[in-house]
């Protein structure tokens, strides 16, 4: 199972440099979970650079594939993670949701690097 970063999502919808790395994870739509928060961030940000149409288009695609709301459970174990880890809220949602559906986290986002289960590219300029 894959789960994108926001950052991978937004990359791969706007075709930079680092698209070429999430496409796989993200066109295998059968093993492509999409922790609820991601569906915010990416819909805002698409939203405030492009435009609503664009930002519907947008999470249109991510609906492909399985979507894991946040819960009350999800909650807890994402705000041990932040503590643990020092990660802002986001990031922490969605770190937990990869760990709690044995996911390979996709990211760009150098706050990952060095944790386990996540495969990392750097963002290139």
């Amino acid at each position: 199972m894959n789960i994108i970063d926001s950052s991978g999502w937004l990359e791969y919808f706007s075709d930079e440099r680092n698209a070429d790395f999430f496409a796989p994870a993200i066109e295998d739509t059968e093993h492509l979970l999409v922790p609820a928060i991601c569906i915010y961030e990416v819909f805002k940000r698409v939203m405030q650079q492009r435009g609503l149409t664009a930002a519907r288009a947008n999470v249109s695609d991510m609906l492909a594939g399985q979507v894991i709301e946040l819960n009350t459970p999800l909650a807890l174990s994402a705000a041990e993670i932040s503590v643990e880890l020092k990660l802002p809220m986001a990031d922490s949602i969605i770190l937990a949701s990869a760990r709690l559906h044995n996911a390979t986290l996709w990211t760009q986002d150098e706050h990952f690097e060095e944790i386990e289960g996540v495969r990392y590219i750097e963002k290139k300029p």
